[in-house]
């Protein structure tokens, strides 16, 4: 942890106007170009072909937080580039290993001004990922956002770029551990990318900072070594995306040509809308929720403070509502005098939402509670918002001081609410069962054992036999299999420690159904109710 905050800082400090004259800058521009084959082998080169393998890693769905990250998915590709146009079409098959092994097949086509998927074929889709990824849709703006941000970072092209637009590029260096090593900050349209290099004039480092709903401001690397010669220019054989000094990505090259794309590189006229998405484009949300194929391709997730259009809070049972429509789900409970909030998913457009929805249909009752279930940056990445409004925060055991860095973390990329409104945030554990009881109603609160995430939360609220599950069951879209999957049976096995059986339960995904029937795939027995 203290070695990407030292990154952070650094970084800050380095991309915020610490630099030296541009000739210094230029000089070291013309030594990389020197060590990458020279400046003219560099802009000569037009398109290259690259076959290789990648990993990924998501860091925030851990089973304990801050523990070791779950790998998402191996998958091979092969990328065509028109480099001198800036378009890539990347062919995909990516096998994916959390959260439930499938594979999907796919290509990305990205230009300057649009980009569209094709061919999606896929083993263990869900109807909803069928209907937010058609087999042939335009990308998002955001989604084309950072596709081209990307493209631009690993181009070999970068530094003829730079070349070209002198009074961009500026003399700097970057902390890597205990070393600060020679760098040059360039400014790219929207992008800063700050530029290390190693002992022979390499790019060894490409960083750009990246806001984050969990760890605040972020470093984000891309780590470039093994290099080998393609038609007289180095080549990165060995790629790695670090963010706040983890790898999330790495990648090996096993060939690359400069061999021009096989068909022309163009989105068609239907798909030609959105543009790319400009300002503070949630980058990390949308590159690493690819990781494990749960992104939506959708400008839902946008920079520009709208919420998701679906979204509506919607009357589960008296007095508790759903907040739903998006892909993650908020319960609602009210009490006597105050609101119960469980998690908050996302960010903080759609705790905006949440919070703008209750205000107007409770304008007597804040939101006082706000539980998160457990400490995934998808649905806890909006709690921030809560806690700038001052509403205290439950969470399972052992999470608390995950919670506690969330909420201190500097936002200064994004701006969001708690970084303009600074608020301690009032933390406390449920150890075991809690109940919360105003007088005019209870509400449970059990930690249960699960093999999703330690620490996790479930809720029931027994006046209205209604029950509150994230994740190991999604009522109304998990369809019930042969048996009981294993966090289906720990969401069983708990339910026994509830004061009595819930009728139904809402959830963090899907809608509202019936208990009973899952109940009884798990072999549930019947008991007399307390």
């Amino acid at each position: 942890m203290k070695t990407w905050i030292a990154l952070a800082l650094c970084a800050a400090s380095c991309m915020n106007g610490r630099s030296k004259t541009s000739s210094d800058a230029m000089d070291r521009v013309d030594r990389g170009l020197a060590a990458l084959g020279g400046a003219d082998k560099v802009s000569s080169l037009q398109a290259l072909t690259v076959k290789g393998t990648a990993r990924h890693w998501e860091p925030e769905q851990s089973v304990k937080a801050g523990g070791e990250m779950r790998l998402a998915s191996d998958s091979t590709f092969v990328a065509q580039r028109d480099l001198a146009n800036e378009a890539a079409r990347t062919e995909w098959d990516r096998k994916f290993v959390y959260p439930s092994p499938r594979e999907y097949k796919f290509t990305e086509i990205v230009t300057k001004k649009a980009g569209y998927v094709e061919g999606i074929d896929s083993t263990g889709r869900t109807k909803k990922d069928q209907e937010a990824n058609p087999p042939r849709h335009a990308m998002s703006g955001v989604r084309l956002a950072a596709a081209q941000r990307e493209l631009e970072r690993s181009s070999p092209r970068l530094f003829a770029e730079m070349k070209a637009h002198p009074g961009e590029v500026f003399a700097d260096e970057m902390a890597n551990g205990d070393k600060r090593i020679p760098a040059v900050r360039y400014k790219a349209d929207d992008t800063t990318f700050l530029v290390a290099f190693d002992d022979s004039g390499l790019p060894s480092r490409i960083r750009t900072l990246d806001a984050d709903s969990i760890y605040g401001d972020s470093t984000y690397d891309l780590v470039l070594s093994d290099y080998r010669d393609v038609s007289g220019v180095k080549f990165p054989y060995r790629q790695s995306y670090e963010l706040n000094g983890k790898e999330v990505i790495h990648i090996e090259v096993e060939e690359a040509r400069a061999e021009a794309p096989q068909a022309k590189l163009e989105v068609p006229a239907d798909l030609q809308a959105p543009s790319p998405a400009r300002g503070n484009v949630p980058y990390q949300w949308v590159i690493r929720r690819q990781f494990i194929g749960t992104y939506l391709d959708s400008d839902a997730i946008t920079h520009d403070g709208q919420a998701v259009p679906g979204l509506k809070l919607a009357e589960v049972a008296p007095g508790v509502g759903l907040i739903s429509g998006g892909s993650h789900n908020s319960l609602v409970v009210e009490m006597a005098d105050h609101l119960v909030v469980f998690d908050a998913p996302v960010g903080e457009i759609q705790s905006r939402f949440t919070l703008d929805t209750l205000k107007a249909k409770y304008p007597s009752k804040p939101v006082k509670l706000l539980v998160l279930t457990h400490h995934h940056m998808d649905h806890a990445g909006g709690a921030r918002t809560f806690v700038a409004q001052g509403a205290s925060v439950l969470v399972g055991q052992g999470n608390a001081a995950h919670f506690e860095k969330m909420f201190a973390a500097p936002h200064k990329i994004d701006g969001d609410a708690l970084e303009k409104s600074p608020r301690k945030a009032s933390i406390e554990e449920v150890a075991d069962h809690k109940i919360i009881d105003d007088g005019k109603r209870k509400v449970e609160i059990l930690r249960i054992d699960n093999p999703h995430a330690d620490g996790m939360l479930i809720a029931y609220i027994p006046d209205a036999k209604l029950g509150y599950v994230v994740d190991i069951w999604s009522p109304g879209r998990d369809k019930l299999g042969d048996k009981a999957t294993p966090g289906q049976q720990a969401l069983v096995a708990a339910v026994a420690k509830l004061s009595s059986t819930p009728e139904r339960f809402a959830g963090g995904h899907g809608t509202v159904a019936d208990y009973a029937p899952l109940a009884s795939l798990a072999g549930a027995q019947p008991r007399a109710e307390r």
